[in-house]
């Protein structure tokens, strides 16, 4: 670990540290690239002094991640004055299969961000927020939609974590086996995971005429 490796890590709360350097760093930039390239965010907080942890869309604007679900849900309803919470996106890149079971692994890329959730109470910052989670998904949907209505943003919650501390773990490349295992006949490498979206299918009311919108598209290429 380098000087200011260990001068970052002194300051943080233990909460955040980094216990094993070697495939860990507080690159923010890196965390960031993994945020925006992630389907999926599981974000954990505690309700009734137990550990909750909930899959949930997400997106980044900045320095501020947000999250959104019914405003009757736990994660939504209780945390409305700010929470701790943490939020972590995983890329599973591929399997890395060794000699022996023990040295079995996975290439992967991950993200945790730590900071307190607290629930968008301005209407322009939420509605933002909405669209940035639809067009993180399917990037320029939000536009292709119809306006959402009273009863729906009512309905809607959203939560804003500003990133306070940030961490990624990654690993990349082939088995690392013992040396006496080298050589041998039992077969060992990597086994690329690729997450990629398929074709899409019309809802059966869609009227034949009506073309996939670029969202769709957008969004092939982006998580391709």
């Amino acid at each position: 670990m380098s000087s200011l490796e260990k001068r970052k890590t002194a300051e943080l709360p233990d909460y955040a540290r980094i216990r094993q350097m070697n495939r860990g760093s507080y690159d923010r930039n890196l965390a960031y690239e993994i945020l925006d390239a992630g389907l999926i965010a599981h974000c954990g907080f505690i309700h009734e002094d137990r550990p909750m942890v909930i899959p949930m869309a997400y997106a980044r604007i900045g320095n501020k991640l947000y999250i959104h679900g019914a405003s009757t849900t736990r994660i939504v309803k209780h945390n409305s004055e700010g929470v701790p919470a943490s939020l972590t996106v995983t890329l599973i890149d591929g399997l890395v299969v060794a000699r022996s079971a023990f040295h079995h692994s996975m290439n992967y890329r991950c993200a945790i961000v730590h900071g307190t959730a607290h629930l968008v109470t301005d209407r322009d910052e939420e509605i933002a927020a909405l669209a940035a989670i639809t067009d993180h998904l399917l990037p320029g949907r939000w536009d292709e939609c119809r306006d959402m209505l009273a009863k729906e943003h009512k309905a809607t919650g959203v939560l804003v974590l500003e990133i306070e501390h940030a961490s990624t773990k990654v690993r990349t490349g082939g088995p690392v086996d013992d040396e006496e295992d080298l050589g041998t006949e039992i077969w060992a490498g990597v086994v690329p995971v690729v997450t990629a979206l398929g074709q899409p299918f019309s809802a059966p009311d869609v009227p034949k005429e009506t073309e996939v919108p670029a969202s769709v598209p957008a969004a092939r290429k982006k998580f391709a």
